[in-house]
């Protein structure tokens, strides 16, 4: 089970559920249309959160291109707009783009009104930007607000989370304990979760991801697992 919040939406007030119950987690998921499989329950999808990042960025693309491996990047704009060219390298490399947010905050701490801008200024920034529109979504730290759910269904776009993650932007975290953690439990449907910045965690953990994904792609291979988009 993946470390993550989401809230209930009860009231006018969200609920936070960290490391929901087994029996709890899948009825709260369903009952909010958050997803966290892939959409053909089939093969695992890569995602980075975060970028694009002048260096961290460049050293992911390079590594997905010479093992042959699809992505999708979830884009934050006030980094897209300091690195307009990685954004349509992303695109231009054939990877899958979602929607992170515009600044890195938790929605739990914005008014429903600065929620609303700052996804929309987060969406102009990509679209303006690499000529695609998002179909996923995926609010910083995973935490959704009713906001944000809204803004989301009003668009029809995927809410979507993650079923492992690297726990890679800590910074205790090694190359070894990225691959460990990220691969621990994947399997058909699984939806990965790593970083390829570090404005947002420890200085220099995109190092660490980037030396992190041969090994975790060569574990996914090993388990007949096969790279799709989300």
């Amino acid at each position: 089970m993946a470390s993550y919040l989401l809230p209930a939406l009860v009231g006018p007030w969200p609920v936070c559920f960290p490391r929901s119950p087994a029996p709890i987690w899948p009825l709260l998921r369903r009952s909010l249309g958050v997803e966290d499989r892939t959409a053909g329950r089939r093969g695992y999808a890569l995602t980075f959160d975060d970028g694009p990042h002048a260096q961290g960025t460049p050293a992911v693309l390079e590594i997905l291109a010479r093992e042959r491996v699809p992505a999708t990047f979830f884009l934050v704009g006030e980094q897209l707009r300091r690195n307009p060219a990685l954004g349509r390298e992303i695109v231009a490399a054939g990877h899958g783009i979602g929607l992170h947010c515009d600044r890195h905050r938790n929605m739990l701490r914005l008014t429903p009104a600065q929620v609303r801008e700052d996804i929309a200024r987060a969406l102009a920034s990509i679209e303006d930007t690499t000529g695609r529109s998002p179909t996923l979504y995926r609010p910083p730290y995973g935490i959704f607000n009713a906001s944000a759910l809204r803004a989301a269904r009003r668009r029809g776009w995927r809410p979507l989370l993650w079923t492992q993650w690297g726990r890679d932007w800590e910074k205790r975290a090694t190359p070894q304990s990225i691959a460990a953690h990220v691969t621990d439990g994947a399997g058909e449907g699984s939806i990965l979760l790593l970083h390829d910045a570090d404005d947002y965690s420890a200085p220099g953990s995109w190092r660490r991801t980037a030396a992190a994904l041969p090994g975790v792609l060569e574990a996914l291979a090993i388990r007949g697992l096969q790279p799709v988009a989300p």
